[in-house]
């Protein structure tokens, strides 16, 4: 818990002018609601008995008292602007940094964890960050120095009854200290439910089709309503221990402030005259002063609860920036302009290492070749692309492009080598012409409207309403066929040296489906190409067709050669177009 505090602390370092102000204001104004008390016995002293009343002195005091009240008000204020903007300014940069690394962090990390999860990290746990940790230690410093001001004023009023104060003190620290100690690991299995129970929303909110499709509400409703119990009873159990704290802790201080009265009463009387001769007024500002001790332990009872949340909640954040990152590769090649010569020798791969996928795995494209793959399903078909364009490392064996090991080139200029259309479509929010230039921003609206004429995509973007300039999302009613084909126009854009087709057609009907593999054909031309379709009658005309079976080349060859052959390839020919 103290190193994720300091490091949290760390993040502030460029707002520590805002951290000085922030003590410079805090200690005045505290300082000046200390002098408040004495200011109040004071006043009491002005006023004996009946006609023995000191106006000209009790009028400047309260003049004196009002202003100390006034000037103690505004600092604190601006105290508190300068702890926001520490805290939002360093929570800023935090949530930045955050978004920075997931940004470079391998595709097997975000496929590894649920993304509903990683979003409660980046947005709900660092504001409770921002609430708990960072501003509740205004409230810590302020309570400080409120309690070592108090004890040196009501040691200069009466030491003894001060050590009566300090020495039932410690009651109210080991209770709260107790109670801290068990909200912990309740706040953390909250902050850890709450992540869970983000994560099934994102997944059945964005799966609504398929969770009605499938009749599975019912279900779906049980598991969350069982998620969200669980993250019930963790949030009671944190609720209760830290609401404990401030009453048991309040009880304590009136424990406190009843025995000060009694015995500095006692003390004023005479009765107890080895407590010292105080005067009523006196005897009133040591009171003040027992309430203000004790206040700051009710306040700090409730922020140490806070921190504890916000620390569970920290935890989770630096776990992801803890997580490894893709290694730095700016010391690797430029890729340039490739040829599109890939070599894949021996190459060995597995998502999990018990679980062998592919096994001595070799392949050569030569430049401008159309390369088919085909098998099915869970082969290795999708991984041989992933392994091509390094979201994945390989773990043996070696890729080559242009004879130069894909390990050497950086990957952003790898992966600029390639265009690539897959089977699941992704429209963010924005313009038809910003969605189309997503990989080349620089594109003029003459080059957006050729590329989608090439992808046969033009004609029902005519007919939206504003055009290349309606405003689309992923949810804006657009079907899935014209998603993939605004997919197909980023393509014909950007003109890569190598393509990569994942079921690229798979949305679209027959009829598009000829007009955009004639478009295909075109873009195709002195481009090395990756292939991967279930439709065989799609790869009939690809220069070379790998057959892949639990990860291994079971058949290569042309098409009228595999079918010669009559083997596995032809089978999987012959069931779709024969029965």
């Amino acid at each position: 818990m103290k190193q994720t505090i300091l490091r949290i602390l760390s993040y502030s370092r460029p707002y520590r002018g805002y951290f000085l102000l922030t003590l410079l204001f805090t200690l005045t104004g505290t300082s000046l609601s200390l002098i408040v008390p004495v200011l109040i016995g004071r006043a009491v002293d002005f006023a004996v008995g009946t006609g023995q009343v000191d106006f000209g002195g009790l009028r400047g005091t309260v003049l004196l008292l009002a202003a100390c009240v006034a000037v103690s008000a505004v600092l604190q204020w601006l105290g508190g602007l300068c702890i926001n903007r520490l805290a939002f300014g360093t929570v800023r940069d935090l949530r930045a940094q955050l978004t920075e690394k997931l940004g470079r962090m391998p595709i097997s990390y975000i496929d590894g964890n649920a993304r509903g999860d990683i979003i409660a990290r980046v947005i709900s746990d660092i504001e409770i960050l921002s609430d708990g940790l960072l501003q509740g230690f205004a409230q810590l410093f302020t309570g400080v120095v409120t309690i070592l001001g108090t004890l040196i004023f009501m040691l200069t009023i009466n030491v003894k009854i001060t050590v009566l104060v300090v020495i039932m003190t410690p009651i109210s620290l080991v209770a709260a200290a107790k109670i801290t100690a068990l909200s912990h690991g309740a706040f953390v299995k909250q902050s850890e439910f709450r992540g869970k129970t983000g994560a099934l929303t994102e997944e059945l909110v964005g799966s609504q089709k398929v969770v009605k499709a499938f009749a599975y509400e019912e279900r779906a409703e049980a598991d969350f309503v069982q998620l969200s119990e669980q993250l019930a009873e963790s949030g009671r159990k944190a609720t209760f221990f830290a609401s404990v704290a401030n009453p048991l802790t309040r009880f304590v201080n009136g424990l406190i402030y009843a025995a000060v009265g009694t015995v500095g009463a006692l003390g004023t009387i005479g009765v107890l005259p080895w407590i010292g001769a105080m005067s009523v007024g006196r005897l009133a500002s040591f009171l003040a002063y027992a309430n203000q001790y004790t206040k700051p332990f009710n306040e700090i009872s409730g922020v140490v609860a806070e921190l504890q949340n916000a620390v569970s909640c920290a935890q989770r954040v630096f776990a992801v920036l803890d997580a490894p990152a893709e290694p730095d590769d700016a010391d690797c090649l430029d890729a340039g302009h490739a040829r599109g010569e890939i070599t894949l020798s021996d190459v060995r791969f597995s998502y999990v290492p018990e679980k062998p996928l592919i096994e001595g795995f070799s392949m050569h494209a030569a430049p401008g070749q159309r390369i088919a793959i085909v098998g099915p399903t869970g082969c290795g078909k999708s991984t041989i692309i992933n392994l091509l364009l390094r979201f994945y490392e390989i773990q043996g064996g070696q890729i080559l492009l242009d004879g130069t090991s894909t390990k050497d080139l950086t990957r952003d200029s790898l992966r600029s080598q390639f265009g690539m259309v897959l089977q699941e479509t992704w429209i963010f929010t924005g313009t038809v012409a910003e969605n189309i230039a997503y990989g080349k921003p620089d594109a003029t609206r003459e080059e957006i409207e050729r590329a989608a004429r090439a992808a046969h995509a033009h004609s029902f973007i005519k007919r939206l309403p504003d055009g290349y300039d309606t405003v689309i999302s992923d949810a804006s009613g657009l079907s899935q066929g014209q998603k993939q084909l605004l997919c197909i126009a980023r393509i014909m854009l950007t003109d890569p040296p190598m393509l990569i087709l994942d079921e690229a057609t798979s949305s679209i009907d027959l009829r598009t489906e000829h007009r955009i593999q004639r478009a295909f054909h075109k873009l195709m031309q002195g481009k090395t190409s990756f292939i991967i379709a279930h439709r065989l009658s799609t790869i009939r005309s690809a220069d070379h067709i790998l057959v892949m079976r639990d990860g291994h080349i079971l058949e290569q060859g042309t098409h009228e050669s595999l079918m010669a052959l009559g083997g596995f390839y032809a089978q999987l020919y012959q069931a779709q177009f024969q029965g």
